[in-house]
């Protein structure tokens, strides 16, 4: 086997091992998914590459909040072009509204200033936030989320991130109103960022 064939062989070995653990995150978030949004969210306090930022700071905008990782292979990214996408079909004013935050759960390799230029570069507005683990973890879990890193052996990458992917969307006072499941067509998530704003 060449080396080329080998990298692909094990390129596909580390993308299925991916969306193995994003189905199973995903199964984690739908087993510990309340009827009503009432008991998730809340307030929370991160860091971005400007200094501290508070959910209170977008009072009277609908925030798109989403839990990631810079080196995520693919549903990270797919994630954020979705969103990104549905923010560009909006007009203007409508895309003053929303205000779109990313959140690193993977703080010893995303650095403020990367996570800063990664989430701008999917939509200028969009701010990059993190924190410490043990908070991101408490975070994590006021939002229905998870997230749990995973060894890689023989990685230069030495681990993984198996996450749940969704968009929460809370609304203009702060709270949680709805989440947004992976792979949701962009068309679906501009309809339901229309009617909230």
């Amino acid at each position: 086997m060449t080396l080329k064939a080998k990298l692909s062989y094990l390129l596909g070995l580390v993308l299925l091992f991916c969306a193995g653990m994003w189905a199973a995150s995903e199964d984690f978030f739908q087993n510990n998914q309340p009827n009503t949004y009432t008991t998730l969210g809340g307030d929370f306090t991160l860091n971005s590459h400007t200094g501290e930022v508070n959910l209170k700071d977008f009072r009277g905008k609908l925030v798109a909040l989403y839990f990631g990782f810079m080196s995520c292979p693919d549903v990270c990214p797919t994630a954020l072009s979705s969103l990104s996408a549905a923010l560009r079909s909006l007009n203007t004013k409508q895309q003053n509204q929303i205000q779109p935050l990313f959140i690193s759960v993977d703080p010893a390799r995303d650095t403020l200033e990367n996570i800063a230029a990664f989430s701008t570069y999917f939509h200028p507005s969009m701010k990059g936030l993190s924190g410490d683990l043990d908070y991101l973890e408490k975070l994590t879990r006021q939002y229905g989320a998870y997230f749990r890193h995973i060894p890689l052996e023989d990685s230069a990458l030495g681990y993984t991130v198996d996450h749940t992917s969704r968009i929460y969307i809370i609304n203009q006072d702060g709270v949680l109103i709805e989440t947004i499941p992976h792979a949701t067509p962009v068309t679906k998530i501009v309809t339901i960022l229309e009617k909230y704003l």
